[in-house]
């Protein structure tokens, strides 16, 4: 029997690395920049996250002197810096340089993944673990516990109020990016930049500022989302090669939430519970149905992509600067 009280925390916690991955990509869209190395940039914010928790847990004399507000202080510091020097080089190479923003950015997924793999190997290797992974148990735990009146609320605390504090973060940031878009002034600039960023620099606005600082911001946020999988959904352990396609999947949840990342809080439960659904479907040991089941995300969105295509909404449509270089010259 389908069980919907357990099901949808699964799908919660699946969902939040994608929320943070795609609010920061439609950022970093919405002034022009495709930026295909979100997965990498959720990576390095990972591995960067994992190795500012190894560092402080071993300057721990003891697990028991462990800072409660150190503990999430320095892993997400660490993240945040490691995923805006991704920010910044890929917007040194674009916006600059200008060169290609899609092989850009593929070589900055190439680059992350070796990048976490390398160090995330290396730390494996001083803790002397027996197992090809790393546990920070002890930093991990003030990231995933939810809030005490959970567990003394029944189905109503374990759907809402069960998750750890980056999951409530992640919807903040969906709605506060939401509301700046679409009702500030702030918004209304990074629009226009990604718009026509010929009449935006006509009308003086800052394009190469704009791009700087949403492809900065945006991979910072795309970051936490690898912080949150390592620190609250895998309680902590880091394998190499672990975390999948999740990366791929919020690029495609943006497409999925047409550029407004309000609708991506509800759109990444949905994708969250897609990619878990084969573990509620019963297959028997049929693993081709399995795989088939593992497709659905991929598949919704190509449909989605489809009827946005045939619906020829000018609101529906990406910007229309999209991945173009802006060569002020030329204005």
């Amino acid at each position: 029997m389908f069980d919907i009280v357990s099901f949808i925390p699964r799908a919660v916690v699946q969902g939040v690395p994608l929320l943070l991955g795609s609010t920061g990509e439609t950022l970093t869209e919405k002034s022009g920049n495709l930026n295909l190395g979100i997965p990498g940039v959720m990576y390095v914010g990972a591995i960067s996250g994992v190795i500012g928790s190894f560092v402080y847990e071993q300057s721990l004399a003891s697990p028991a002197d462990i800072n409660g507000f150190l503990a999430v202080a320095v892993p997400m510091l660490s993240c945040l810096l490691g995923s805006l020097i991704m920010g910044l080089i890929y917007s040194f190479l674009t916006v600059t340089l200008r060169a290609n923003q899609n092989v850009t950015g593929l070589a900055l997924t190439t680059f992350g993944v070796g990048f976490g793999n390398f160090f995330g190997g290396s730390l494996i290797k001083l803790s002397g673990s027996e197992v090809p992974s790393i546990a920070l148990s002890a930093t991990s735990y003030y990231f995933h516990r939810g809030l005490p009146v959970a567990d003394k609320l029944g189905w109503f605390g374990q759907v809402f109020l069960s998750y750890g504090f980056l999951a409530y973060v992640a919807l903040i940031v969906a709605l506060a990016a939401a509301y700046v878009l679409k009702r500030t002034r702030v918004g209304l600039h990074l629009r226009a930049v990604g718009e026509s960023p010929n009449t935006a620099d006509a009308a003086g606005i800052n394009v190469n500022r704009y791009k700087y600082v949403a492809t900065c911001v945006g991979s910072m946020i795309a970051g936490l989302g690898g912080l949150y999988y390592v620190m609250d959904y895998a309680s902590g352990v880091w394998s190499n090669n672990a975390f999948g396609d999740r990366g791929w999947l919020a690029i495609a949840l943006v497409i999925f939430t047409i550029w407004r990342p309000n609708t991506g809080v509800l759109a990444s439960i949905l994708f969250g519970g897609l990619y878990i659904l084969h573990m509620y479907i019963p297959s028997g040991m049929n693993l081709a149905v399995k795989e088939l089941y593992k497709m659905l995300p991929y598949v919704v969105t190509i449909l989605v992509l489809v009827f946005t295509s045939l619906r020829k909404k000018r609101e529906d449509q990406p910007p229309q600067h999209l991945g173009l270089p802006y060569f002020r010259e030329e204005r």
